[in-house]
């Protein structure tokens, strides 16, 4: 076999080493994490009735579980983030798309934009009631006020980050918008869109629970609240941890769509 060949198979296996290393230290600390935050529970160094413990959250769990409740309040929950998750992603790159197409409307739109974006959302929570409703689509739409304009944002500076090296080359043929749309901007921001995805996928999840906390019968963040309310705080960190747990396996999906793109990239 070849030098190259031989140098390609090391640099794989660094590689892989690499990604073992990193995966064992990330699971090193979230065991230490629960064997500490268990021990000092066991041993009265905390407060239980304030901070719970890891038994209790996995008791919680089992009960919520058992009683049939527990896979309801998920699926809600989910099914809201995956709503508002496509919807502000759809709106997004359309957007994102209009204003690459149309540089003058992106600068009369840009103040607004940032306007909107910064505006504490937490606060239209009565008016957001009002307009749509105590209901599910109201969870929705607060999540798409969170989500929406942060996605329209990120990736239209990403669309005009673009090298203008490629555009200026198409334009020698005389591709058209579109072409040069098709051919290189969009082609060259598969990554910048899955960065603004794994950014969308935090903040609908915040943008949930934020809705369900203020109207909501059913779902983690109505758990939350419920458990808050009558001072069970094991509920509440289950909850939480639940949450957690969601969160992880959403990034860690589309994590392992950008590396399919890269891998058919390259």
């Amino acid at each position: 076999m070849s030098t190259y060949s031989l140098e390609h198979k090391q640099y794989l296996k660094k590689i892989r080493r690499e990604k073992i290393f990193i995966t064992l230290v990330r699971s090193i600390i979230i065991i230490m994490f629960i064997i500490g935050w268990e021990l000092l529970a066991r041993f009265n160094i905390i407060n239980t009735f304030l901070s719970s413990s890891p038994s209790k959250v996995f008791s919680t769990a089992i009960n919520l579980f058992k009683d049939g409740s527990l896979l309801g309040h998920i699926g809600v929950t989910l099914y809201e983030v995956f709503v508002s998750f496509s919807i502000a992603t759809i709106i997004g790159i359309v957007f994102a798309t209009i204003f690459w197409v149309s540089p003058r409307l992106a600068k009369i739109i840009d103040p607004y934009l940032t306007i909107l974006n910064s505006l504490p959302k937490v606060a239209l929570g009565p008016l957001i009631i009002i307009w749509v409703g105590a209901s599910i689509n109201s969870i929705i739409f607060m999540a798409l006020l969170i989500t929406t304009f942060i996605t329209i944002i990120n990736i239209y500076n990403g669309f005009i980050a673009t090298d203008q090296s490629y555009i200026t080359l198409l334009k020698s043929f005389g591709a058209n918008k579109r072409q040069i749309f098709l051919k290189v901007i969009f082609p060259s921001n598969y990554i910048t869109i899955i960065s603004a995805l794994k950014i969308n996928v935090s903040m609908s999840l915040i943008g949930v629970i934020m809705g369900e906390l203020l109207v909501s019968k059913k779902g983690l963040g109505y758990l939350i609240m419920y458990g808050s309310q009558v001072f069970n705080i094991n509920l509440v960190i289950t909850s939480v941890v639940i949450l957690g747990v969601i969160s992880y396996l959403m990034y860690f999906v589309i994590d392992k769509l950008e590396i399919f793109i890269l891998s058919k990239r390259s």
